[in-house]
């Protein structure tokens, strides 16, 4: 099959292009770690805006875990489709995914603070989505901190994905490079789509904190 994108940093690259009207405003771009880093480094670079990740983990439902039925960050839950859900589930997952985020925040900030969103134009950054059911409860976690605009940028997605959501209230536009037919996974529209280490991640971040303005 022929690839969209070589990696995630030639998808950032192009990404960055179809951002670049949005340079000169007061952005902070916010990747979804791991994927979205080396895609929202390009952006950063290209809008000279800084970088930060969005700590967010999905909530699965108990029995098809790939499936999301909310999202949770340090400080809030986010949930959809949870009638049918046992609440102490909710609740075991919840704290389960907070330890989990509790140290993912302490190996990515170290002795540094997350970049206060309040009034700034955000722009979520991942690369690409399937169902879009964890970036939707990701941005309604991001819009509980009051930007003034939360701008989505993917490389790739399905076309209902992206319909869904444009259809956010919380969500001022949707950049999509490409919404392919016969969307089965994201990693197939890249040539290579390996796996974001901590380690890389940290790296990538440090190396546009450098960077940032």
């Amino acid at each position: 099959m022929s690839y969209l994108y070589e990696n995630r940093t030639d998808a950032g690259k192009q990404l960055a292009e179809q951002l670049r009207p949005f340079k000169g405003q007061d952005i902070v771009v916010l990747a979804i770690p791991r994927g979205g880093l080396p895609v929202g480094a390009e952006v950063a670079a290209v809008l000279n805006a800084p970088l930060d990740v969005v700590l967010t983990k999905k909530i699965g439902h108990p029995h098809h875990k790939e499936y999301a039925i909310g999202a949770v960050s340090m400080d809030g839950v986010i949930l959809s489709d949870t009638e049918t859900i046992p609440e102490d589930y909710i609740i075991e997952e919840t704290a389960r995914i907070r330890e989990v985020l509790n140290e993912r925040h302490s190996q990515y900030y170290r002795d540094r603070n997350p970049l206060p969103l309040k009034d700034k134009v955000v722009i979520v950054v991942d690369d690409g989505i399937a169902t879009g059911n964890t970036l939707i409860a990701t941005v309604q976690l991001v819009a509980k901190q009051k930007p003034s605009r939360i701008i989505v940028g993917i490389p790739v997605a399905p076309r209902s994905a992206v319909q869904r959501l444009e259809a956010m209230p919380e969500v001022d536009e949707v950049v999509c490079l490409a919404t392919p037919l016969n969307f089965m996974a994201v990693g197939q529209f890249y040539l290579h789509f390996y796996q974001v280490s901590d380690k890389e991640a940290i790296t990538i971040l440090e190396g546009a904190d450098k960077a940032s303005p």
